[in-house]
């Protein structure tokens, strides 16, 4: 569905990604994680033409991302960024109206089906209830929510997310996560999401690519690349890898460095 090829990009005095190769299948959920400034924000702004690409290849569906006229991409690829703004006091139905723009031509109007998807992506994201309400005033987790609606009422194909549960409370992060889960089994949207919480990240990927300094340090399952290893060596802090004990899957505890030793066995660390 995506394809990279020793691509290049960044800004206008400094290479941010730096000649990195990867595919992403259709229908996977993939989880971008690593440290602050390692090109993860800067491959998605390049992924939906936000900044060019200017060396490597960049393909989505065998066709170069340049090569798509930006209303056709925005068809396929929606977006929901790590932070948005919000002055105008759009009410909420009207805000996720919004991501209609691309399915309609100039001077249209609204059509019957552009209100029925609209609907549909507020009653998903639970913001129906939301609909008369000014997006000015919504707390953390009702925004995210209708962001999220907003980039569902695009109809995408694939669903960029740059930190969604960033300053949520664990109970809207956990509903968010969920949710994000269920439209990827249940109407197959491939996603690929930026997260710092490695826990998070662990749980939900089919798949993990692991940043550093512009380049994928490494790719895999959670359970290949969340080891106390990689994860020491990209992010210069200790930390103990254990397994979840009900899900099975890699649950990563961060431990004040003066309380571990960099030559202790690989036994003793998984204890």
């Amino acid at each position: 569905m995506l394809k990279i090829s020793n691509l290049t990009s960044g800004y206008i005095d400094k290479d941010v990604i730096k000649d990195i190769s990867f595919e992403i299948r259709q229908g996977e959920f993939v989880g971008f994680v690593g440290p602050n400034g390692s090109g993860k924000t800067t491959l998605f702004r390049t992924i939906s033409k936000i900044i060019p690409a200017y060396r490597g290849g960049l393909a989505y569906k065998d066709k170069e991302i340049r090569d798509w006229p930006v209303k056709s991409l925005a068809r396929e690829i929606a977006v929901v960024p790590q932070f948005l703004l919000l002055t105008f006091p759009f009410t909420v139905r009207d805000f996720i109206g919004l991501g209609r723009i691309p399915h309609l031509d100039r001077f249209s109007a609204v059509s019957r089906r552009d209100n029925e998807v609209i609907e549909q992506s507020m009653r998903i994201t639970e913001c129906a209830g939301l609909g008369d309400r000014l997006v000015t005033e919504l707390s953390g987790g009702e925004l995210q929510r209708v962001f999220l609606a907003q980039a569902l009422a695009q109809e995408p194909k694939l669903l960029l997310l740059d930190e969604p549960t960033a300053h949520l409370d664990i109970g809207h992060q956990v509903e968010i996560m969920h949710l994000l889960k269920r439209l990827n089994k249940e109407q197959g949207i491939t996603i690929l999401i930026i997260l710092h919480d490695l826990n998070q990240a662990g749980e939900y990927s089919d798949r993990i690519i692991l940043f550093n300094e512009g380049r994928v340090y490494k790719t895999g399952t959670p359970v290949e690349v969340l080891n106390y290893q990689d994860i020491e060596t990209v992010y210069k802090t200790v930390v103990v890898v254990k397994d979840n004990p009900i899900s099975g899957k890699p649950y990563v505890i961060p431990v004040p460095k003066d309380r571990w030793a960099r030559n202790e066995r690989t036994e003793e660390r998984k204890n």
